[in-house]
């Protein structure tokens, strides 16, 4: 099953030269730069392995988390396709890497894409992309209660909603089905809860009726704008 694009892709993402973005698919597309076809929950990197190599996503989707001593991890980005992620300041790789889906990624060397101006233009608009994504996600983990966070996840399914210049529904019905290729326990990582925390809201979601289970990981949300409303942003 692959996974959605719409739900931590490039909503807000800022426009890039068109030629550097030439450039950047010819160099990506040449023999120096490998392909790699990984099987779901395989690792692409370990926290503290050596960061000679930057990664881009072409399908499915990867998971950045850290582990703390204890064992408890918190999940810090899900990368979606066309990204960039592996890239630090320092030697070693930050975080840990894993698909959530069968994936295809590009191992792009980082000596390369550091000695090269036209690709640091690349690099940089995807961390400008990257940064907003990590300033909504801070604001989610610090401010927002187990019930924003929850809906917050679920909006970021549900494209050109929720953002600004919604015009709200389009249609008769104000539905939305949407597939979760993240576990239970993925998601509470996510979003810093608990996984019974998420459990409990998902099923008082289904007792208002803004929410139908289809199945495990499918589910259809009945009234997008009262889930948009639990979400802290308007």
């Amino acid at each position: 099953m692959a996974y959605s694009d719409r739900a931590f892709g490039n909503a807000g993402a800022l426009p890039r030269d068109s030629a550097g973005d030439a450039g950047w698919s010819d160099f990506a597309r040449s023999q120096r730069v490998k392909t790699q076809r990984l099987a779901e929950h395989d690792a692409v990197f370990y926290e503290g392995d050596p960061a000679d190599r930057v990664y881009e996503l072409i399908e499915g989707a990867v998971m950045l988390f850290k582990l703390l001593p204890d064992g408890r991890r918190q999940v810090v980005e899900v990368v979606a396709p066309n990204a960039l992620f592996g890239i630090v300041a320092g030697k070693l790789y930050d975080c840990n890497a894993e698909t959530l889906t069968p994936s295809v990624v590009r191992i792009l060397d980082r000596r390369e894409l550091e000695g090269s101006a036209q690709f640091q233009g690349h690099v940089a608009a995807c961390l400008r992309e990257q940064i907003e994504r990590l300033h909504d996600h801070a604001v989610l983990l610090g401010r927002k209660s187990a019930f924003e966070r929850v809906a917050s996840f679920l909006m970021r399914f549900v494209p050109s909603r929720g953002q600004p210049g919604c015009h709200g529904p389009t249609g008769e019905k104000d539905e939305q089905v949407i597939e979760l290729t993240m576990t239970r326990q993925e998601i509470a990582d996510y979003l810093g809860l608990t996984i019974e925390t998420v459990s409990r809201v998902i099923s008082d979601l289904k007792r208002r009726g803004l929410v139908a289970i289809e199945k495990q990981d499918r589910i259809r949300l009945t009234d997008v704008c009262g889930i948009c409303r639990l979400t802290g942003t308007h």
